[in-house]
């Protein structure tokens, strides 16, 4: 709840307020943990952007209302649904203390918990651990494996996390000012959008999304043989400059 508060720019009394007015959905549970996600995040947003137009909580809450119950009015609403469908894959894995120790072996000491849990890669659920990705949990355990340590992985995934967040911001920005710019300013005004409109919005949208994929995927993987490239230079030439003949690449 603290991360989702921090993300929108707003008080956890404030957050706890909303949830109570049913302003926003409840969270996804798994045991005592609550998990809020980007619809979440959005809706937030959502809320914030018209209390600054001048709309009233009690005109949001009937708005929102209306959307949810699945009235006109989810239209002007900058279409929710397809804006904050999951972009992600991930899937949370639960583990036991052993089964950390497992993964990470030695490496499993109090500050790279605490480092884990900071990031937001851990969360703890009773007598368990909850880590946030399959993916990303397999990742680490491998580079581990093959020699990186745990604190040199967590630290990598701060920055990687930093800068996933900055192409995040570019990407949203970019859509927003060349494709929903027009219809968020209106929908938020309460002007109707005609449903060829609706529908035009949501597949661009659903286009967008292998798009972003794809450019970050094809920038990572060029930028990697760029950068293999050259550190297998610099290691030749400083075999040359050692006398050691250097190695064939």
């Amino acid at each position: 709840m603290a991360d989702l508060a921090r993300e929108a720019g707003i008080t956890v009394r404030t957050l706890r307020f909303y949830r109570e007015r049913k302003l926003i959905p409840p969270p996804r549970r798994e045991g005592r943990i609550a998990w809020y996600n980007e619809h979440h995040l959005a809706r937030l947003r959502t809320i914030a952007g018209l209390l600054d137009r001048g709309h009233t909580l009690g005109g949001i809450a009937e708005l929102l209302s209306a959307f949810d119950n699945g009235r006109d009015v989810g239209e002007l609403l900058g279409l929710e649904g397809t804006l904050v469908a999951p972009w992600s894959e991930e899937t949370p894995v639960r583990l036991t203390p052993e089964e950390l120790a497992d993964h990470f072996k030695d490496d499993v000491t109090p500050e790279n918990l605490s480092a884990s849990l900071d990031i937001g890669y851990l969360a703890v659920d009773g007598d368990e651990f909850v880590h946030i990705s399959r993916r990303l949990l397999d990742a680490s355990t491998e580079l581990v494996a093959n020699g990186v340590p745990l604190a040199a992985v967590l630290a990598a995934g701060r920055e990687v996390r930093a800068h996933a967040d900055a192409m995040a911001d570019l990407f949203i920005s970019v859509i927003r000012t060349h494709v929903l710019n027009d219809v968020l300013t209106r929908a938020a005004a309460g002007e109707p959008l005609a449903p060829t409109e609706v529908a035009r919005i949501t597949q661009t949208i659903e286009k967008l999304r292998p798009i972003s994929k794809g450019i970050v995927d094809a920038e990572l993987s060029m930028a990697m043989d760029r950068r293999v490239r050259a550190e297998l230079e610099s290691w030749r030439r400083r075999g040359e400059g050692s006398g050691g003949g250097g190695c064939q690449v």
